[in-house]
């Protein structure tokens, strides 16, 4: 058939300025050289489409709603350069995700129009962790009562303090869009203590929960950091562990004097690798002196650095006979010279925290229940206290759901267009439910589907594993309420660094990826 009249593309925020700005189409070398269009980002060629009934849970939108669903989601994240060997599964990713937009060329029709009794049997399912396994394939995935309850069972989380006129996530950087809000307690001290004394007793049974191994994770997120609380047998470690991220010199030296150990692993390696580089040149060097005619020996004598002045031993100036002389450094400006790589990594990736251990945990728990910073005192969030994510159920917790709908739109390919269907799922996206989600997708789409995941750039730092374990043998959490495949999943050690996943695809039911 003919091509229809020039439209406007409801994908062109995908694409960099130059291309948006130029009248001709998109060239034909994005294509792979056999002619088949399925390696070309086919989500760039999108034309619109007709508009779909409303619905329940996955609510449809019109195709016109595309550029908006997708206008955070920039090329660079879409197109992966060298993206990943196929493999059965895909990495954990432990960054919390604002939006996930699934596309694929057969209908998600079936995440549609729930009916009471699908939504009510898939809030049952959650709160029994009910485990639901599919054939490889559901051929009418829109018949199928047991998909659509896992779905919406897929979509549940659990959230303190609930108040639904505000917007609890992200609160790092939210200043802006609370502005404006009702908050009854910025200037209530009263209710401030409520609020505060309330919300403590949620975070200690969502700590309990896990200390049992009844809770597999949950997420701390203030208006200055966020901390993660990972069960022992996740991310690899055989022992509870907290991450905390962005931190400060502030914050770390008032965990220390609270008797809380912890490592900065992110900084830790980045010296290992400034250290390992500059042995291996040291050893050019010394090579290349051998050959000029160096000895041995004269090679085999370490070279004085700045740190070694950092002891605060002056014997040298004493051998020089100055020592009343030289006004020497005193002990503060001794620590702080130590500490400068520490105070410049302040508000980085680089500045996270790893907390290990069930007592250190313990008194990091105690630390923050008393930490001044954790809630702000002045500005928007002035006195509301952080906002607590898990995928249990806890006291004091509210149920919420992640929001989801449909879309439709036509790709253009060699010789015509295609139909390509997509799905949006918004909010605070745990872990565990982007794994979940892909155990549904996966038969429901024929094992064949794309994902653009948009990330809470902070969170990321959280994919920085522990090392391996040492002190035991990793632990079980059968009674968690994870599905068995994605706890195995969480359980994996850390593989993405401080980056986070940016594009998941499924073809022929194995997962390539580009973070």
């Amino acid at each position: 058939p003919s091509a229809p009249a020039r439209r406007r593309n409801p994908f062109s925020s995908l694409d960099n300025a130059p291309q948006r700005a130029a009248a001709a189409p998109q060239p034909p070398a994005a294509a792979p050289a056999g002619g088949d269009p399925s390696a070309a980002p086919f989500w760039q060629f999108l034309e619109p489409a007709c508009e779909e009934k409303p619905s329940r849970r996955a609510e449809p939108a019109g195709s016109s709603d595309i550029a908006a669903l997708s206008q955070d989601l920039h090329s660079p994240l879409a197109v992966p350069k060298a993206p990943s060997s196929p493999r059965q599964e895909f990495p954990a990713d432990w960054s919390i995700k604002t939006r996930v937009l699934f596309m694929s060329s057969h209908p998600f029709t079936w995440a549609e129009h729930l009916k009471a009794q699908e939504e009510a049997q898939g809030f049952a399912q959650h709160c029994r962790a009910t485990e639901t396994n599919f054939p490889q394939s559901v051929q009418e995935p829109r018949l199928c009562t047991e998909l659509r309850c896992a779905f919406q069972q897929s979509l549940v989380y659990w959230l303190h303090p609930s108040l639904p006129w505000l917007p609890l996530f992200p609160r790092l950087g939210a200043d802006r869009r609370m502005a404006g809000k009702a908050c009854p307690w910025a200037q209530d001290e009263a209710l401030q203590q409520v609020l505060m004394s309330d919300w403590s007793v949620s975070f200690a049974s969502l700590y309990n929960l896990l200390r049992a191994r009844l809770c597999p994770y949950f997420y701390v997120c203030a208006a200055q950091f966020s901390v993660l609380f990972r069960a022992a047998g996740l991310a690899g470690s055989a022992v509870p562990t907290a991450a905390i991220s962005p931190t400060t010199r502030g914050l770390r030296e008032a965990m220390r004097s609270e008797g809380i150990e912890f490592s900065l692993p992110l900084l830790e390696e980045s010296r290992t690798r400034k250290q390992k580089s500059s042995e291996e040149s040291l050893e050019t060097e010394t090579a290349d002196g051998l050959g000029e005619g160096s000895s041995v020996e004269d090679a085999g004598e370490p070279t004085p650095s700045d740190d070694d002045d950092d002891d605060g031993s002056f014997s040298w100036l004493e051998e020089m006979g100055v020592q009343d002389k030289v006004k020497k450094p005193d002990t503060i400006s001794i620590q702080l010279r130590k500490e400068k790589h520490e105070v410049q990594v302040d508000h980085r990736p680089e500045s996270l925290v790893l907390v290990r251990g069930s007592s250190n945990t313990f008194t990091l728990l105690n630390f923050l229940i008393s930490c001044r910073s954790l809630v702000a005192v002045a500005g928007p969030q002035a006195g509301l206290p952080p906002t607590l994510l898990s995928p249990v159920a806890f006291r004091g917790g509210t149920m919420q759901t992640l929001k989801a709908r449909t879309v439709s739109g036509r790709a253009r390919v060699q010789g015509g267009f295609e139909d390509v269907f997509s799905l949006e799922v918004l909010g605070p996206i745990l872990p565990h439910a982007l794994h979940a989600l892909t155990l549904v997708l996966g038969p429901a789409q024929r094992g064949a589907f794309r994902a653009l995941l948009s990330p809470h750039e902070p969170s990321a730092a959280f994919n920085t594993g522990p090392a391996p374990p040492q002190e035991g043998v990793l632990q079980d959490l059968p009674a968690c309420g994870l599905h068995p495949k994605t706890l195995d999943q969480l359980s994996q050690c850390p593989t993405l660094g401080k980056s986070s996943l940016r594009l998941l695809e499924m073809k022929d039911y194995a997962y390539t990826w580009k973070a």
